[in-house]
């Protein structure tokens, strides 16, 4: 279980079992752009100033600052491997496979789990539309899921809120569908939705920045640097606020269908995450300076956790009726409290239409993952085939779709952003570290992109995933141990028997049917493919 795979037999099994290459640095960063920008900023702003307040500006401050330097040591790696399969690929090549497995298992938790909650956050987006725009009433039963709570240790539906969340359905469905035909009419939709999502953005701010006022500011930071309670304070906003962030990965999931990798994917990867730190940076000052973000507090004047029971009382109150933080759609909900309700409504038409090309970002990354630990025979086979017509992967795009409907359709948004941040920075700390072991291991290899100042960058870009993660509110923590428990029993049980690298192969089943014949040339030590009758 601890076997490395080495970065001369991935490249070279990527080479000849490559996906077509299409995509350039423009089409990178946007896609990197379309990834990030999305439920983050449009709907976990409330949540962000419900834990900090005005201080939720440093909030953002210090989740780009972790994601700036994990973007540099994702930038070295990316590069010198220009492959499928992100921090799953970087760390089999260096820490082995069994810690592989697990940061691609984790991977799960920040694609998949991502895409279903933003699922979800269009939900809400479109049935507001329908029934604003076309007073239409939708069925409170098909607008969400049940209600779950635990019985002891068994999850029990309560189906009186809701049954099945219709629109969070079609939306995956239709993304999945899309996905499948192609990347580049992928990427060709994905851009238009990013112009759609930075246009809202541009509006937000040329239209709340004239009219900040300083005594919105303060209190500045009401719940102090850490807050009371675990998650609470500028520290623990910003640990759910990197939430906003993530998303500038799933660029390096794409090396293996770009040109020129070596130099497009660093552009692709550092420029998506500039942009969007300057326009986040600006949203948030304007949305405090605006109208200001004081946190509710519950019965007894304490502070309380955004979705807590505690929380939703508190909204309930006439008082707290207009408060940015009790607000389901933050930025539309400002622009309309400052005069601007037309505008504030055309933001939330954005926002409905732009998100979908979140949610496109995280299957397409999931289904990457899955793509390269098929082809590395940790899953089965036959979920890294290749459409004949489409060339993609079909089949794990189909079933990763499927499961983030199923998700979307049954779970709340909840506490979902958390869980997938969990697993996000559990990938990030692991590609820090072996960005480090590389440069000690393998200190002569070529590096199109070296990160810059490499002993301090990569240790920050460790101990600030490690932070954040900390500072994760405490389920959210737990979730990422179970989860890595059952990853660990179906490795033990499949992957470490069916691995190709265990069993000596390095070639897979061909996945372009047009491929010339002929094997890969082995590497030292391989069995030949005739002594692997199975």
């Amino acid at each position: 279980m601890w076997r490395v795979k080495s970065l001369d037999a991935i490249l070279a099994t990527a080479e000849r079992k490559s996906l077509h290459r299409s995509l350039g640095p423009v089409q990178l960063t946007l896609l990197g752009v379309g990834a990030i920008i999305g439920t983050g900023i449009f709907v976990l702003t409330a949540a962000a100033a419900q834990k900090a307040g005005p201080g939720m500006m440093w909030s953002f401050v210090i989740a780009g600052a972790v994601c700036a330097v994990a973007a540099l040591c994702y930038s070295e790696l990316a590069s010198m491997a220009p492959v499928s399969g992100s921090a799953y690929t970087y760390t089999y090549a260096v820490m082995g496979e069994l810690l592989a497995w697990m940061v691609g298992w984790a991977l799960i938790l920040e694609y998949a789990v991502a895409a279903s909650a933003v699922s979800v956050g269009w939900s809400g987006y479109v049935l507001g539309l329908i029934e604003n725009a076309m007073g239409f009433d939708w069925p409170d039963l098909l607008q969400a899921g049940p209600a779950w709570s635990m019985n002891g240790f068994i999850p029990t539906p309560d189906f009186s809120v809701g049954i099945v969340n219709i629109p969070a359905i079609v939306v995956a469905l239709a993304v999945t569908m899309l996905l499948m035909i192609g990347t580049t009419e992928s990427a060709r939709v994905n851009a238009i939705l990013v112009a759609i999502k930075v246009a809202a953005l541009t509006a937000f701010v040329v239209l709340t920045l004239p009219v900040i006022q300083a005594s919105n500011f303060q209190p500045f930071a009401p719940n102090g640097l850490f807050g009371e309670s675990s998650g609470m304070g500028i520290i623990g906003a910003a640990a759910s606020i990197f939430f906003a962030y993530v998303g500038f990965d799933a660029v390096s999931t794409a090396a293996e269908e770009t040109k020129n990798p070596q130099r497009n994917v660093p552009i692709g990867l550092i420029g998506s995450l500039g942009i969007c730190t300057i326009f986040y940076l600006l949203v948030a000052v304007g949305a405090v300076g605006a109208m200001g973000a004081q946190p509710v507090l519950g019965a007894a004047g304490e502070a309380v956790q955004p979705g807590s029971p505690g929380f939703i009382a508190a909204c309930a109150l006439a008082e707290n009726a207009n408060q940015l933080v009790c607000s389901n759609e933050a930025l539309a909900h400002v622009l309309r409290q400052i005069n601007y309700p037309a505008v504030g409504n055309a933001l939330g038409t954005a926002a409905m239409l732009a998100l979908p090309s979140v949610i496109l970002m995280m299957i397409y990354g999931q289904t990457r993952i899955f793509f390269v630990m098929a082809r590395d025979g940790l899953l089965p086979e036959g979920l890294a085939k290749v459409h004949p017509k489409w060339k993609t992967p079909y089949i794990v795009t189909a079933f990763t779709g499927i499961a983030v409907a199923i998700a979307g359709a049954l779970f709340p948004v909840g506490q979902l952003a958390d869980i997938s941040n969990s697993g996000t920075l559990f990938a990030f700390f692991m590609v820090s570290i072996a960005v480090m072991m590389l440069r000690v291991k393998e200190p002569g290899r070529h590096r199109p992109f070296r990160t810059p100042l490499v002993w301090i960058i990569a240790p920050l870009s460790a101990a600030g995933c490690a932070f954040l993660f900390w500072n994760l509110p405490h389920d959210a923590k737990m979730v990422l141990p179970i989860w890595g428990g059952i990853g660990l029993v179906i490795y033990l049980l499949y992957g470490i028997r069916k691995s190709h690298l265990g069993r000596g192969l390095f070639q897979v089943p061909e996945l372009d049917p047009d491929a010339p014949p002929g094997p890969v040339p082995p590497m030292p030590g391989a069995r030949s493919p005739t002594d692997n009758k199975d």
